[in-house]
């Protein structure tokens, strides 16, 4: 099956893109976000433990279940189950999986539409075009549908073309660009005033509020959503690695690039943040917080890149190329776990079932744009802070309570045949039956 399938053709190809589908929007807006919001170098220390020791054990539960399934996410789980309950139950956990992927990816769809133009609009400015340039950036309904349809458009010819010749020669595309974008773009920062007094608030942690509980859970719900767990994704990209390697290196690769990212995307935007303060931007609210969220992003990060005059233009363009391409590896992703469930379950070509479920997800997309200020919300809170941690939470309880201990070895075996007298085999199983479910739980209760 595996073979009409299709898989990564190498380990490069899957570390890429799963690094991908990890490293979108989540680690390049959402962490330094979350970092600017929960006292800066605190949030980083907290999240970097947590990436390891909770994030990654639950990481490794999703790509054990998709590489012993060979299958999408429904199947996958169905061949794990012993029963007609287990059956019926991971029918309820893979399906939710799907459904939480597509909605994730029609909010998802839309904020990316808005980096792609944001990137514009440098463009138009060069080229004298001032009233394109400002209508780009102006919120408006003709122009979010616009945008959104182009990223759509753009991650449905990469998934069209399937796993080897799509997602991943894609990634190992994207991921390099994104990176040498990131990089240059830190570099220059370094080189503004105020830029030191931002890398000391990011990097100098007050150990006093490490142990917050709202920090602590910002922190582990941050972790989860940027290695994209519990939205079937992992699962499936899972299916399509090797029997011949080896998971347990493979997961932490990924885990580390995707924990890198985020702390290289937080030394580009937290410095950013004090480099506008001292050409005049605020960058605090009335509470005193650091501004977070879209404000960051489409408010205090242009005003900076206007403030540098000629250099600006190509500043702001190179920095929403870079969030357009983190947000594309990821998006790829997201409609890879709804494609594969129709092609696999009901025998539907790939490229008619991804022009399909595309189109469907737009259309989901026109209707969150049509009540915004509303939808987007609640969509991407009903996703994010409810969807994700409980199917996450499942995948745990299935490989931790339903799946055979002795199953799991053999499985892990197939790309280490001494697994079993590592340190992980000692401790994952035991953290992925208790640990990880109770860890998600409190990010569930603590969203309600």
């Amino acid at each position: 099956m595996a073979g009409s399938r299709g898989e990564f053709s190498s380990r490069i190809g899957f570390i890429m893109a799963a690094a991908g589908s990890a490293v979108g929007l989540g680690n390049i807006w959402g962490f330094p976000t979350q970092t600017a919001s929960n006292g800066g170098a605190a949030f980083v220390l907290v999240y970097l433990v947590l990436a390891f020791c909770l994030a990654y054990p639950a990481f490794m539960a999703e790509l054990l279940i998709g590489r012993y399934g060979q299958a999408n996410a429904v199947t996958s789980l169905q061949k794990m189950s012993r029963t007609v309950f287990h059956k019926r139950f991971a029918f309820v956990v893979g399906f939710g999986g799907v459904i939480c992927a597509a909605l994730i990816l029609s909010f998802y769809g839309i904020l990316a539409g808005w980096m792609i133009s944001y990137a514009i609009e440098p463009v138009a400015t060069v080229i004298g075009s001032d009233e394109a340039a400002s209508w780009v950036i102006a919120q408006s309904l003709p122009r979010n549908i616009i945008f959104t349809a182009i990223f759509m458009f753009l991650t449905v010819f990469v998934i069209r073309r399937g796993v080897e010749d799509g997602i991943e020669k894609w990634s190992k595309r994207l991921m390099p660009l994104l990176l040498t974008l990131l990089i240059i773009l830190i570099a220059y920062v370094f080189t503004l005033e105020g830029a030191s007094e931002g890398l000391n608030a990011y990097l100098n942690p007050d150990i006093s509020r490490v142990l917050e509980p709202d920090l602590l859970i910002s922190a582990l719900g941050q972790a989860f959503f940027s290695l994209s767990l519990g939205t079937s994704v992992m699962v499936i990209y899972g299916s399509y690695i090797s029997k011949k390697e080896n998971l347990v290196t493979l997961g932490a690769q990924v885990t580390f690039i995707d924990v890198s990212i985020a702390f290289l995307a937080g030394l580009l935007i937290i410095p950013a943040m004090y480099v506008a303060q001292a050409q005049g931007v605020a960058i605090f609210a009335e509470d005193g917080s650091l501004i977070s969220g879209s404000g960051l992003v489409f408010t205090v990060l242009p005003s900076l890149f206007e403030s540098m005059g000629a250099m600006g233009l190509f500043v702001a363009f190179a920095f929403f190329v870079l969030m357009s391409v983190a947000a594309l590896t990821s998006s790829i992703s997201m409609l890879e776990g709804p494609v594969s469930y129709v092609v696999e379950r009901h025998n539907i070509e790939r490229k008619k079932a991804t022009t399909f479920i595309g189109v469907l997800i737009f259309l989901m997309s026109v209707a969150i744009i049509s009540n915004i200020g509303v939808m987007l919300d609640f969509i991407a809170t009903l996703a994010t802070e409810y969807g994700q941690p409980i199917i996450a939470m499942l995948c745990c309880v299935f490989v931790g309570w339903i799946w055979h201990r002795s199953e799991i070895l053999k499985e892990l075996q197939q790309g280490n045949e001494q697994v079993e007298n590592t340190l992980f085999w000692k401790i994952w199983p035991w953290y992925t039956k208790f640990i990880c479910p109770t860890a998600i739980l409190i990010v569930f209760v603590h969203s309600l």
